[in-house]
């Protein structure tokens, strides 16, 4: 049996990856991905850097701690940068990567549509509710 490098093995993982499999690394990011609050963060930063406390008067209803949480989350694979500037107060920055601007465009896509079907959405639960009524 040949052996591979740790580049080949890495290419035949990228092409085996299923996110329908749990254990799949793909399957853990698309849990990621659909937060809600990682969904507003991307999409909010798609239009360009913003501050914490801009972030956090932008995102209706995030608490500090899950603002801060999300942001983390997002630096760490690589979706924002986070730059500290010394000044009195500090001022934070956040900014969407290459790699987070590819994603915003779904997210902010997934949001629009949201925005738009939301009526549809509701008067579908209705329909469903009214014939579904337990006596």
């Amino acid at each position: 049996m040949a052996t591979m490098t740790a580049a080949q093995r890495r290419e035949q993982a990228r092409v085996e990856y299923d996110a329908f499999i749990r254990a799949c690394p793909t399957n853990e990011l698309l849990g990621r991905l659909s937060d809600k609050w990682v969904s507003l963060v991307v999409a909010a930063l798609s239009r360009g850097p913003m501050r914490y406390s801009d972030l956090s008067r932008k995102i209706a209803g995030v608490s500090p701690k899950m603002l801060t949480q999300t942001l983390r989350v997002l630096e760490r694979d690589g979706i924002l940068t986070r730059t500290v500037t010394p000044s009195v107060p500090v001022r934070v920055d956040y900014e969407l990567t290459g790699l987070g601007s590819s994603l915003a465009q779904l997210l902010t896509a997934v949001k629009a549509w949201a925005e738009t079907h939301i009526e549809e959405v509701h008067e579908a639960r209705e329909r469903y509710d009214a014939g579904n009524q337990v006596a």
